[in-house]
């Protein structure tokens, strides 16, 4: 225990490793978990029916594991659930779920949160995201894995952003962006697909040249959502490769809000 600050705050009912470093003046409460080799910097409150993993890096002045904001929350036994290996910077905060939902807002595994991140009741985090200083998440988004989100990106709620997606500064997002997109704006729209970001990640030509074909069915050729869903699932016929691809993107967009439909 002498890595904890004696000015920190920790209750006897909190469940912390031995390895685990807490800073000054931080404050934890009664049902927090917290895994081995993580980091709690000084000024921190986290709270609630919160679990944290392990290695991760949560720096000063968050606050994780608070209650919705949300007016139906009635005291209920909601959850905060982090993974491992994450960076939470300066200022964040994280609420638990609601019972409305899933009753547990998530964040997965090596995220990278910049300051002043928010993420609201219910929100689903996948791995290895970016989310630039200022990101506002509202209640219930889902955010799958490799997503990078440019500074002051507001998300509103029920939205779904999928996989390798990437939005620019200030963008506003009301409806569900597909996989690979890149979108900017307000409301953001789809500029083009995220084939930097893919070329580091190892897709190989073959792979970025199906994602190429489904932005051209989605976006370029003025064709009906379910016309260029059809296009895209010919992709795989001959090029067993993009199957998954393929899948990701059919799956989504069969999944698509009728009422918030997707970034076009």
């Amino acid at each position: 225990m002498s890595q904890i600050h004696p000015t920190a705050i920790i209750s006897p009912g909190a469940e912390l490793d031995t390895s685990v470093s807490v800073g000054p003046y931080t404050v934890i409460g009664p049902h927090v978990r917290i895994g081995a080799g993580t980091t709690v910097a000084s000024h921190c409150v986290i709270e609630g029916h919160t679990t944290i993993g392990r290695d991760n890096r949560i720096f000063q002045f968050s606050s994780l594991g608070a209650v919705p904001q949300d007016k139906k929350y009635n005291n209920e036994p909601c959850e905060l659930v982090i993974g491992d290996r994450n960076t939470i910077r300066e200022f964040c905060t994280f609420n638990i779920g609601s019972p409305g939902d899933r009753a547990v807002t998530s964040v997965g595994h090596d995220n990278w949160i910049m300051a002043y991140v928010h993420l609201a009741h219910d929100c689903q985090v996948g791995n290895h995201t970016i989310f630039a200083n200022n990101t506002q998440l509202a209640g219930h988004v889902v955010v799958d894995d490799w997503v990078i989100l440019g500074g002051f990106t507001v998300v509103h709620q029920f939205c779904r952003i999928g996989a390798h997606s990437f939005t620019a500064m200030n963008s506003l997002l009301f409806a569900d962006l597909p996989p690979f997109v890149m979108a900017q704006g307000q409301p953001a729209q789809a500029r083009s697909m995220n084939f930097e970001g893919l070329r580091r990640r190892g897709f190989s030509a073959e792979r970025i040249s199906a994602v190429k074909a489904m932005h051209k069915s989605l976006y370029r050729d003025g064709l009906s959502l379910s016309d260029a869903m059809v296009r895209i699932a010919a992709l795989a016929v001959d090029k067993p490769e993009v199957q998954p691809d393929v899948d990701m993107m059919l799956s989504f967009l069969q999944a698509a809000s009728p009422q918030r439909g997707i970034v076009r």
